[in-house]
This record gives C-alpha cells, sequence and structure tokens, in this order.
C-alpha cells in the first residue's frame, strides 16, 4: 500500500526559472522608467522655478532703480500755463463788469497763482 500511494502522488509543479527572471525583470523595467519619469518632471519644475525667481528679480532690481533716480531727481518748477492766463483774464473781466468786488477779485487772483 505505501507503494501505491507514492505513486498516486501529483508531482509538484514548479515554476519554470526563466519566467521568475522575467517577472523580476519587468518590475525593475516599470520602477525604473518611473524614478526616469519622475526626475525629469521634477528637474523641469527646477528650471520653470528658477526662470521665474530671476524674472522677479529683475523687476525688482528695476523698480528699487526708478524709486532711487525718483528719488534724487530735481524737482521741475512748473512754469504758468495758458490755462492759468485764460483763467486771470476771465476774473479780470468779471471785476471789470462789475460781478466781482475788489476783495472778491482779489481774493480769488490769490487762490489761482498759489496753486
Amino acid at each position: 500500500m505505501l507503494r501505491r500511494r507514492a505513486m498516486m502522488r501529483r508531482p509538484m509543479m514548479r515554476r519554470p526559472i526563466a519566467r521568475v527572471g522575467a517577472a523580476a525583470v519587468g518590475t525593475a523595467v516599470v520602477v525604473g522608467t518611473a524614478g526616469a519619469v519622475h526626475h525629469h518632471q521634477q528637474k523641469k519644475y527646477a528650471q520653470q522655478d528658477a526662470a521665474a525667481q530671476q524674472q522677479y528679480d529683475q523687476a525688482y532690481q528695476q523698480g528699487a532703480a526708478d524709486a532711487q533716480a525718483q528719488q534724487y531727481a530735481a524737482p521741475v518748477e512748473q512754469a504758468p500755463t495758458a490755462d492759468l492766463t485764460a483763467q486771470l483774464q476771465q476774473l479780470a473781466q468779471l471785476h471789470d463788469s462789475g460781478v466781482l468786488s475788489d476783495e472778491e477779485f482779489a481774493a480769488a487772483k490769490q487762490r489761482l497763482l498759489s496753486t
């Protein structure tokens, strides 16, 4: 009887070694590809960040230079314009016609000249 059991036993199914190796190689390829893609994305984002930072630095330096130039610029005196002359003539006409008194004319003229 013992012999019969030994003969009836099913042989163990073994996986071929080539299959196991192929599965390991396939996994390594997938992992390697994922790593390469991740590295490429990180490099791309780092370059974009560096370019944005460079633009920010240039804008900051330009703004600082403009502010410094404006701070040390000599004030420009404004010359009387044709508009001011026209307003003074209109006041004179109102004074001559009697609409404005001498005090009102002087006050209005002083306001125009002080601005």
